[in-house]
């Protein structure tokens, strides 16, 4: 067997493997499998990280996810399980309320299921999912304004916000582009992240539709902690250790079959 406390760059290469398949670790779990100490562990991770390979969080570290692409380009990619996330989300809309729908392409497929007899006032800053929705004869349709964010979909800026606090929602339906249960949902814009904690203050409910490339991993900047977040809707092949540390926070996870 490998002495991996010798051989620095066998046991980083082996961090870097463990940290792909599972996509999060803990320090003192990879100590133990790898022996070596906790201190070693740590300081593989601080090179880590520098390069760009993960993130360090209390503990241990997450996957550093990278940037999907643009808007025009996620929405061809992942097209049958997208439309079953969305197929649950739009079972989580109550009717006679009045919901958010974020910028996205999962949000997109969802404005697209929607059931003819669903009544609901659906408030959006993306014009693809506005326009989606203007269909339904029962559906009152709200577009916030502004500059429109192209990397999103959705206008994200300060007059989006202020129209933000005009309303209140029963449920928020809002995109990311990674979650861990360590560092929650993030994503890698930073308007478009702030943006989408305004909408969050807003709500009664949050529910996030994610595929399984999303998780467990980290992005730049923070939406919502665990804490926030009501409702995970997610693939049943994604990371089941990732979903475990989801419900020890008390999200309530519903899990979609891949095929």
């Amino acid at each position: 067997m490998l002495d991996y406390a010798a051989f620095p760059e066998q046991r980083q290469a082996l961090i870097r493997q463990i940290l792909g398949d599972r996509g999060r670790v803990v320090c003192s779990e990879l100590a133990r499998q790898i022996g070596v100490s906790e201190h070693t562990v740590r300081r593989d991770l601080h090179e880590l990280s520098k390069e760009g390979i993960c993130k360090k969080v209390y503990g241990g570290a997450v996957l550093q996810l990278s940037e999907a692409g643009t808007f025009a380009e996620r929405k061809e990619q992942n097209l049958s399980i997208k439309d079953k996330i969305a197929q649950v989300c739009v079972g989580l809309v109550p009717d006679g309320s009045c919901i958010f729908m974020d910028a996205g392409t999962t949000n997109l497929a969802m404005a697209m299921a929607f059931p003819e007899a669903l009544t609901v006032t659906a408030v959006t800053n993306a014009p693809d999912i506005a326009a989606a929705l203007l269909k339904y004869p029962n559906v009152e349709v709200i577009m916030l304004g502004g500059r429109i964010h192209k990397s999103s979909g959705g206008s994200v800026g300060n007059t989006a916000i202020a129209q933000l606090k005009n309303v209140m929602f029963d449920r928020a339906f809002i995109g990311g582009c990674a979650m861990s249960a360590e560092a929650g949902l993030t994503g890698f814009d930073f308007e478009d992240c702030e943006f989408k904690k305004a909408v969050i203050r807003q709500s009664s409910q949050t529910v996030v539709g994610l595929t399984a490339e999303k998780i467990p991993g980290i992005a730049r900047f923070a939406v919502a902690s665990c804490e926030e977040i009501d409702i995970l809707v997610v693939e049943e092949k994604a990371n089941e250790d990732a979903y475990n540390a989801f419900r020890s926070e008390n999200i309530t996870l519903i899990t979609v079959p891949s095929h």
